[in-house]
């Protein structure tokens, strides 16, 4: 097949669900990544003979990699072709899966891990970009959202199948558990990915590559470090403002930029501006919830681990189901009236949260989380897929970069959100530890941030997305 492809390639029935689960795999092994090494930290310190407190920089530098590289994603994609990005990708990641397992050191696990998040910052937007390109307007509900259930599902298993390597296995296998779905993948792209190009004509925006990459290296290093109380308050925030600065730079910069590699112009399409801007604001939610929920589960109700995993991983289970309500409930309802009511029906279910106590049966507990996953995950199908409604052809590879850019970030923010909310109740009602009553203090103010983006929603237009939905 052609690299530069003159009109756009169709994928249709069984070739649309094959590139919308190939690139679920990859979203998946990046998704699972993220989180499944957070309970091996203690024994990987053991391992390399360094203070615990040093092993989060293996978290860090993932996140860090996975922000300064996004951005430049989409002119990636046009240069090179989106098949050769991809699986280029995939080879990184799956490499620097193999050489985290083989790692002596602690930094030469850094360096591993810095090589799976520049694999992993651009597996998602071009992936997405292959089907927003390929796919048929009337196909692209069905194929998000088997894009999308793995995204949801892998922060939800990392932590328990974290510990279930470091308990019966080895730390080792967190990592080597993604090489087979690795090659499988490279191997399968060549049948799958289609190999897009667009023709470029000017330079790469190196100085906006370098602004975005201070901003949103900061900013989200500022959140995680926030999170964890790991640094004084000024030090933190220090790191915050620093964000923000790069951030005003890169502005300033963009408006003059004749290709600059996070286009803010595309914020004047409403339908994006209102995806962007609504979603940001419910992915924090999404971000705090694997934090969140087990931490509540074990420090206020006093549950194991591998227990308060299981219950955690209802909210995925809703998810999965959601799968194959997402098409009839879009072309029933359309993406405005869905996601202002559904968005404000999930905010309403999380937020009960706040009253779970011991004594409430873990069979209400779970069925509440999972029907939570279930509204969570068909509100995030209608934004990644309403986003993409008015942006022309052209502008696929800038747009896919821009979203997954702020998608990231709002992950981040959800965690910091939740500990701060946390440490905020804890700091009013002078509490040493976490109390549930700080929990539920959190649970309603992650709700009400997440309630902010109903109104928002409803700026869209009645008929925004109709083409895609179906909806007549």
């Amino acid at each position: 097949m052609s690299d530069a492809l003159a009109i756009p390639v169709k994928l249709a029935g069984p070739a649309t669900r094959g590139a919308a689960l190939m690139i679920a795999a990859a979203l998946f092994m990046e998704q699972l990544d993220g989180t499944v090494l957070a309970t091996a930290l203690p024994g990987m310190a053991r391992s390399f003979g360094v203070d615990p407190l040093h092993m989060n920089v293996a978290l860090t530098s993932y996140l860090l990699s996975l922000a300064v590289f996004i951005p430049a994603s989409g002119q990636a994609a046009d240069r090179f072709g989106t098949r050769r990005v991809f699986r280029t990708a995939i080879a990184l990641f799956t490499l620097g899966s193999v050489l985290c397992g083989v790692s002596q050191s602690l930094a030469m696990l850094v360096g591993s891990r810095v090589l799976q998040g520049i694999g992993g910052a651009m597996m998602m937007p071009v992936g997405r970009l292959v089907l927003l390109r390929t796919v048929p307007k009337a196909e692209l509900v069905s194929a998000m959202t088997w894009v999308l259930v793995p995204g949801l599902v892998g922060p939800v298993i990392g932590p328990p199948l974290g510990g279930f390597f470091v308990t019966y296995l080895s730390w080792h296998w967190i990592f080597y558990i993604n090489v087979p779905i690795g090659i499988a993948g490279f191997l399968l792209t060549g049948r799958y990915i289609v190999q897009l190009r667009e023709t470029v004509r000017a330079r790469f925006d190196f100085l906006g590559f370098a602004l975005s990459g201070v901003c949103l290296a900061t900013l989200m290093f500022g959140f995680e470090l926030a999170s964890r109380n790991a640094v004084p308050v000024w030090e933190s925030c220090a790191m915050l403002g620093g964000g923000v600065l790069a951030g005003l730079a890169y502005v300033r910069h963009a408006r003059h930029a004749d290709n600059p590699v996070l286009d803010l112009r595309l914020m004047r399409v409403p339908s994006f501006a209102i995806s962007v801007w609504a979603g940001s604001l419910t992915r924090i939610t999404g971000g705090a919830l694997p934090f969140l929920l087990p931490m509540m589960l074990q420090l206020g109700f006093g549950v194991t681990a591998a227990r308060s995993g299981l219950i955690t991983f209802s909210s995925a289970a809703g998810a999965m189901l959601m799968k194959a309500a997402a098409p009839v409930i879009l072309r029933r309802w359309g993406f405005r009236a869905t996601l202002m009511w559904n968005g404000a029906l999930a905010t309403l279910l999380l937020m009960s949260a706040a009253l779970f106590r011991p004594g409430v049966p873990v069979t209400v507990i779970v069925a509440v989380m999972f029907a939570g996953g279930f509204f969570q995950s068909l509100q995030f199908t209608a934004y990644n897929t309403v986003a993409y409604a008015d942006i022309p052809r052209a502008r696929m590879s800038a747009a896919t970069s821009f979203y997954t850019t702020f998608q990231q970030l709002m992950l981040s923010a959800g965690i910091c959100a939740a500990a701060a909310a946390l440490a905020g109740s804890m700091a009013v009602q002078g509490h040493d530890g976490p109390a549930l009553s700080d929990f539920s203090v959190a649970w309603v103010v992650l709700g009400l941030i997440t309630m902010a983006a109903v109104p928002v929603c409803g700026l869209l237009t009645r008929t925004a997305g109709d083409d895609m939905s179906g909806r007549r």
